[in-house]
């Protein structure tokens, strides 16, 4: 019933038009007094009448066959490539639209299932991550009454600890990355006052290293965020601390006057001689997912760090760059805009 509705309705011209097409001759006829025009024409009039019912009768089943496959169309999920072929301009158009929408439309699909299956991955290698540091802690807690040994399991499980809590940081972090921008706060920061308190927040860490630790004091005023910058430095140490076995760890950057600066940005560097990065595996280190052969061996990287820390440099616009030797260390450039 809807597709009869229809159909008169936007044929209804067409219709009118030709019924008024004879009315329009006869009309012609009499002027110019033609007798007996309609008895002379009614033969004529009964094949126009005829043909224009048998036109009539196949274009609405045309229309209908159209109209029903439309619909189905309208019911499937994939809706581009099914689509009729189209009877104008207009209908073409119309068509290309839909092919349009429909290809936006898995392109999301399939970014949100790439996302849904990359944050599977990343909470199932946390699970596996984090039960390190809760097993480790559940030794020290099983230990033995020793008086002697009782202040190194203390800080043992302080370090133990702290790790969960860092694990859990992160994934509340990665978290929110999609909505960052919304729970930014810029404003001008010192970055030498953050970055001294995500280094004092790792201090329980650089204690039981055994790592010598420098930082030279820079000023660099940058809008940016406390927070977000905050958890960047802080995964930057927490990586220099997991791959240097040996030796120390170095943080400088610009001074006052400017010095150490480096195409027309203030940097600061985050400096370990610990085992680098092969160079094959530089060029994805910002890599979703992405361990590279260090991290495979060691089995201490969900490859999801670096990646986290690059989306917020980059929302918060800042740069970051890697420099890295394999057996020789690695050095974490940031690049600010002095204010």
């Amino acid at each position: 019933m809807a597709a009869i509705k229809s159909y008169i309705k936007e044929r209804a011209g067409a219709v009118l038009l030709y019924c008024l097409s004879p009315l329009i001759l006869f009309a012609v006829a009499g002027l110019y007094g033609y007798q007996k025009v309609l008895y002379n024409m009614l033969y004529a009039l009964f094949l126009v009448g005829f043909f224009g019912v048998c036109f009539l009768a196949f274009d609405f089943a045309r229309y209908l066959g159209r109209h029903r496959k439309l619909m189905d169309v309208a019911r499937q999920s994939e809706r581009d490539g099914n689509l009729p072929q189209p009877n104008s301009l207009e209908e073409e158009i119309y068509q290309e639209m839909v092919v349009a929408l429909e290809e936006e439309k898995r392109r999301l699909v399939t970014e949100y299932d790439e996302k849904k299956r990359d944050m599977a991955d990343y909470y199932t290698m946390w699970i596996h991550q984090v039960k390190t540091p809760i097993a480790a802690l559940g030794l020290l807690l099983e230990g033995g009454e020793d008086a002697a040994a009782g202040k190194s399991r203390g800080r043992q499980a302080m370090e133990e600890l702290f790790k969960i809590e860092q694990y859990a940081e992160m994934a509340l972090h990665y978290a929110r990355l999609e909505s960052l921008s919304s729970d930014l706060l810029l404003k001008p920061y010192d970055v030498y006052q953050i970055t001294k308190q995500a280094v004092k927040k790792y201090g329980v860490l650089f204690i039981g290293s055994g790592l010598s630790f420098s930082m030279e004091e820079f000023s660099i005023q940058a809008v940016t965020d406390e927070k977000w910058l905050c958890f960047v430095l802080e995964q930057l140490l927490s990586n220099a601390l997991k791959y240097t076995p040996g030796g120390g760890i170095s943080i400088y950057g610009a001074d006052a006057q400017g010095r150490k600066r480096q195409g027309g940005s203030y940097y600061m560097a985050i400096e370990d001689t610990g085992m680098g990065i092969r160079e094959e595996d530089l060029p994805r280190i910002f890599e979703r997912g992405f361990t590279g052969y260090n991290g495979r061996m060691d089995k201490k990287s969900t490859g999801i760090g670096l990646y986290l820390c690059r989306q917020i440099m980059n929302r918060l616009s800042h740069t970051m760059r890697v420099e890295s030797q394999e057996g020789k260390g690695t050095k974490v450039i940031l690049g600010f805009v002095q204010e």
